[in-house]
């Protein structure tokens, strides 16, 4: 079992990336250990791997700052190890550093058609009305994520809602390829299937329930950043907006109490528990006892995770290192794929 997942490089990152996606990384990362540990006794598959990149160029097929890209690259790196990622456990890395993904990427360009391009919804939504000042690269973002997974012989890619449509062209693409390029007994390339990660808390503003936690909020107060000192977690959560009522006894009651839901939904994630489970703690209390208790449960959590993100921030050496042992890790994974690709395509390649 191998399982790919890649995610582009943002700048300030947040509770709500930790809890929506870089968690969930983490969980599968000790899941794959867990398959790899049980194979030693014939029950698993030895070589259960992850594989997880910084989908750099991808981020490219925006409008963009370089500098600002390569900080936000470094900044992500950093994030990831400091919530967990293990770069002697799993594959790590940019990916412009593999450029198999590029190399791949135009191979398949031969493969995939534009009928099924023009169906992605991520460009329609991207380009909005300006499609024609769109860039190509946004056009053909979808082939690039099928080479991202393919290039590895993914067996599993973990999908959310809005990416089930791009594994499923990467599907079709690799089907594709396997019949007019391979034989039915030796396929170039493996068929991912999805995996849906486990649910992840939908985190809103701190100053606006009815809005996602994000970097681009003008108010810092809106969002925990994992940069934080616990001062700052504290500051942040008491003065988060509430409402005057206490809080109820389940979560039919916090209908219609978007920040009431949002500060226990955080709390339920950091303690692994369901909401309903909070609230029969917390019932009937006020904010002024919750507020606290929060707190100090982020705290704890991201305490850690800011010492060590910090750390890994101030040492670029160090995080040079891991993306490019990463990198050399995913290269030679990659080159078998990359050679059967050219040999079926009647290349030779250099």
């Amino acid at each position: 079992m191998r399982v790919v997942s890649g995610i582009q490089p943002t700048g300030n990152l947040h509770l709500g990336n930790y809890l929506g996606a870089i968690r969930n990384w983490v969980r599968m990362q000790d899941d794959m250990g867990e398959r790899a540990q049980a194979a030693e006794d014939g029950s698993a598959e030895k070589n259960a791997q992850c594989l997880f990149f910084l989908a750099d160029l991808h981020a490219i097929s925006m409008p963009h700052d370089p500098a600002e890209l390569r900080r936000a690259t470094l900044e992500m790196a950093a994030a990831l190890v400091a919530c967990g990622i293990d770069p002697s456990r799993s594959v790590l890395f940019n990916q412009a550093q593999v450029h198999a993904h590029a190399e791949l990427q135009w191979l398949l360009n031969g493969t995939a058609r534009m009928g099924w391009l023009n169906r992605m919804t991520q460009f329609k939504d991207k380009s909005g009305k300006n499609r024609e000042g769109a860039s190509v690269a946004l056009f053909t973002y979808p082939v690039l994520q099928a080479a991202d997974v393919l290039l590895y012989q993914a067996t599993h890619v973990p999908v959310g809602e809005d990416q089930k449509q791009h594994l499923e062209l990467a599907r079709d693409i690799a089907q594709k390829f396997n019949n007019d390029f391979a034989s039915e007994d030796a396929p170039v390339f493996t068929l991912p299937e999805p995996i849906s990660p486990p649910q992840a808390a939908r985190i809103m503003s701190l100053r606006d329930g009815s809005k996602k936690m994000s970097k681009s909020d003008p108010s810092e107060m809106s969002r925990i950043e994992l940069a934080d000192d616990p001062d700052t977690v504290m500051k942040k959560i008491k003065k988060a907006k509430t409402d005057p009522e206490p809080l109820p006894s389940e979560e039919k009651g916090l209908e219609d109490r978007p920040e009431a839901l949002n500060l226990v939904t955080i709390y339920a994630a950091l303690t692994d528990k369901s909401v309903d489970d909070v609230l029969s703690d917390f019932g009937g209390e006020g904010f002024g006892k919750f507020k606290p208790a929060l707190g100090e449960v982020l705290v704890e959590t991201l305490r850690p995770i800011s010492e060590r993100f910090t750390g890994l921030l101030e040492d670029r050496e160090a995080l040079d290192a891991i993306l490019a042992r990463g990198a050399a890790q995913a290269r030679q994974i990659a080159v078998p794929t990359l050679d059967a690709t050219y040999k079926a395509l009647g290349l030779v390649r250099g």
